[in-house]
């Protein structure tokens, strides 16, 4: 069952056409890749899902409990409400809280407990947080940084923030979860761990869909993957047929990559 469909989308910047045509289907419960150069119109793609930017024709459908929902008519600030969650190529995190307390913004999404409650600190306002809390250190457990919790996150690696993003990300609980270049400026053993943790994700029954510029990421773990250069998508198909496609191969990948 396709999560997320795309229509013939374009958008444009003054005389620059970011994207041309787009159109893309998802399936539930599967890793997607997006590839392509620098300038290709990945992360405006991303943009354009959360609504961040507004595209000027063509459609984006979500499915979500049997209803397919036009992203046009949600704002930014509900999609993580229907089940659409991401992360940003540049870290975005509260930087001067705790690491747990930058996972807990995001379970604060689902909480229940109003107003007279958190004024008063209700039994079940500090019960609400317990449980918050202990999620929040589950979430740290899956990507594995449970021992940082306490840390201020901007004492954190580099590789270890980025996980930190994706820890709160998960922590909405969404259907599809979109990451850009989530292994941007990790070493070989970090990538090996995301990796992992984006099996696991999957195995969650979350469909991912990720720009990454790491293809030793890319092919191993996407089940189809896209490629975009100059706003259009010029090939999809698995990891072995991308890998060998003369224009994938020309756009982006080069003859080095084809031929190792």
């Amino acid at each position: 069952m396709a999560i997320l469909k795309i229509y013939n989308l374009t958008k444009s910047f003054g005389g620059l056409k970011a994207l041309k045509d787009v159109s893309m289907e998802l399936r539930q419960g599967e890793i997607f890749s997006l590839i392509g150069p620098n300038g290709a119109g990945k992360t405006t793609l991303f943009n354009v899902i959360t609504n961040l930017i507004a595209y000027e024709t063509g459609g984006i459908f979500f499915s979500s409990n049997s209803k397919e929902i036009n992203l046009n008519k949600i704002p930014l600030y509900k999609m993580t409400e229907i089940g659409i969650s991401r992360t940003f190529q540049n870290i975005r995190l509260f930087s001067d809280l705790s690491v747990i307390d930058n996972v807990k913004i995001g379970l604060h999404s689902k909480t229940r407990s109003g107003f007279i409650s958190t004024i008063f600190n209700s039994k079940s306002k500090r019960t609400e947080e317990m449980n918050i809390t202990a999620k929040a250190i589950e979430y740290l457990k899956f990507v594995g940084i449970a021992k940082y919790a306490y840390e201020i996150a901007d004492n954190l690696s580099y590789g270890d923030q980025r996980r930190l993003e994706i820890a709160r990300a998960l922590a909405s609980e969404p259907k599809l979860l979109l990451l850009d270049e989530p292994a941007a400026g990790m070493n070989i053993t970090e990538s090996k761990l995301l990796m992992n943790s984006i099996r696991q994700i999957k195995e969650k029954g979350i469909t991912v869909f990720l720009i990454e510029h790491d293809m030793k990421v890319v092919m191993e773990i996407s089940d189809e993957i896209y490629v975009l250069d100059y706003g259009e998508v010029i090939a999809k198909g698995t990891p072995d047929e991308i890998r060998n496609n003369k224009k994938v191969i020309e756009a982006y990948l080069g003859k080095d990559y084809a031929n190792a």
